[in-house]
């Protein structure tokens, strides 16, 4: 493997996923965990990863005008511990503008508040230009997650958690933010926590304003 230029190619593929490519976001944060000692079957996926790019190269995000009025909505998403290596889990977010994508990660979090503290810099700039007046609205299919989120009562079984981890519940309850059920049918951040098949890929596309020239 030491012929092989396997961080170059991570890191050529990275910078595009960054710019424009939320829909390789997932494959991008699985691969880049293996850059200090991959074998054959990583390279093999990195390959195969080349051959969707080159088949997608004309897949890109499209910005439109607002016609429904200035919208920041935010999308969050995690698969329970999902990573076989060490049993963590994968949480992605994505957030719109208008109905197209502008920020979006996938990752092994450090904490579950990465999503929000996201939507406070984006609602932060776009009030200092002025070009937001309403609340961000960040969406989840985890109802039990917004019910704890939603509900300040202290319950036995939610004693153990860490109190970094109620900075969503207090920003909620400020009213900064608002947090919505959404089913994960509409969730187009279930793209950035596992593989999907063909069709769920192309509907979270079409969910963030993500086309392609081929269609």
């Amino acid at each position: 493997m030491k012929s092989v230029p396997y961080a170059n190619a991570i890191g050529s593929i990275m910078y595009l996923m960054v710019s424009t490519r939320p829909d390789i976001a997932y494959d991008v944060s699985c691969l880049s965990r293996y850059m200090a000692n991959p074998g054959m079957p990583h390279w093999e996926v990195v390959k195969w990863l080349m051959r969707y790019l080159r088949w997608s190269v004309r897949t890109g995000i499209e910005f439109s005008q607002c016609e429904k009025g200035i919208v920041l909505c935010g999308y969050v998403n995690s698969n329970y511990a999902n990573n076989r290596d060490n049993r963590k889990s994968t949480t992605s977010y994505v957030f719109t503008l208008c109905g197209s994508c502008i920020s979006w990660k996938s990752q092994l979090p450090k904490y579950s508040t990465e999503a929000v503290k996201e939507s406070l810099w984006l609602k932060g700039l776009l009030l200092e230009i002025a070009f937001l007046k309403g609340k961000v609205v960040v969406f989840s299919d985890s109802q039990s997650g917004i019910q704890l989120c939603k509900n300040p009562v202290f319950h036995d079984r939610t004693k153990n958690i860490e109190i970094k981890y109620h900075f969503i519940r207090k920003v909620v309850g400020k009213g900064v933010i608002d947090l919505e059920k959404l089913p994960s049918e509409f969730n187009p951040a279930d793209m950035g926590t596992k593989c999907l098949p063909v069709e769920k890929l192309r509907s979270c596309l079409r969910i963030l304003n993500i086309v392609s020239k081929h269609d």
